[in-house]
């Protein structure tokens, strides 16, 4: 039976990459934006690289150049070299582990994961970075969830990870934004084919695509509808009336009362 999305993700607003703010010292997919959207009372979603050596980094970008003030490929640095590089604009703060974001949320709010694509195409060179991740949520007791962009990803935390829920990440594939994934890749993904094969559950939708006639099918069959991302109340407000959760950053989601 395929677990279904807990109901914890339909009621709050989820903070994309946690609450984060570099001017306050935040960075995104840092402890200090993890501790703010705890305090805050959102649900987090974060971000996952894996490392040269295979433990499961909070980090969402493939290389290290924009977040951080070293250069070069995430996977090609250990788990211990990683922990010693700082985060822009986070006073010293360094890249965490999954584990140890584990224990600082430890079930306080809800905790939705994407697994980053690690095949470089969108394609079935995947595998070891959900076997990692499902090894590190062992245990785990608060309410979480996993997703991907890519279906060979969902498909393998379907196998590695059968008892947490998992979806698909889904876009419009607009194949200008998408390169070097192929563009006839794109065109398949766009109507998500591959939610039944991937055992899904729900999915998260780009906020400028959410009236696809496939997204609006898939929430009436009952099918949890999230998007990405809302940055501005107007926008949330739109965004409401296709779907049933937003992930948001840039402003405050109002929390339910």
């Amino acid at each position: 039976m395929i677990p279904k999305l807990p109901a914890e993700f339909l009621s709050l607003p989820v903070a994309h990459r946690a609450l984060h703010d570099v001017t306050d010292g935040r960075p995104e997919n840092s402890r200090a934006a993890i501790r703010a959207a705890i305090a805050a009372g959102y649900a987090i979603e974060i971000d996952l690289q894996y490392s040269s050596d295979g433990c499961p980094m909070v980090f969402h970008d493939d290389d290290l150049d924009r977040l951080t003030e070293a250069t070069g490929l995430v996977a090609a640095r250990s788990r211990a070299e990683l922990e010693l590089i700082p985060l822009k604009g986070g006073d010293g703060e360094c890249i965490p582990t999954l584990a140890e974001v584990l224990d600082l949320v430890a079930g306080q709010v809800p905790l939705l994961i994407e697994i980053k694509d690690q095949d470089g195409n969108l394609g079935p060179n995947v595998g070891d970075l959900e076997a990692a991740t499902a090894k590190v949520l062992q245990g785990y007791e608060g309410a979480v969830a996993l997703m991907s962009f890519n279906p060979h990803s969902t498909a393998a935390l379907a196998r590695c990870a059968p008892n947490i829920a998992r979806g698909l990440v889904t876009s419009s594939y607009d194949p200008k934004d998408w390169i070097p994934v192929p563009k006839a890749t794109c065109d398949r993904l766009r109507d998500i084919p591959d939610f039944i094969s991937s055992q899904s559950s729900f999915i998260s939708h780009e906020v400028g695509d959410l009236s696809r006639q496939r997204v609006q099918d898939l929430r009436a069959s009952g099918v949890p509808v999230l998007c990405w991302t809302v940055k501005s109340r107007a926008a949330e407000d739109e965004a409401r009336k296709w779907v049933d959760n937003v992930t948001f950053e840039q402003y405050l989601s109002p929390l339910p009362a």
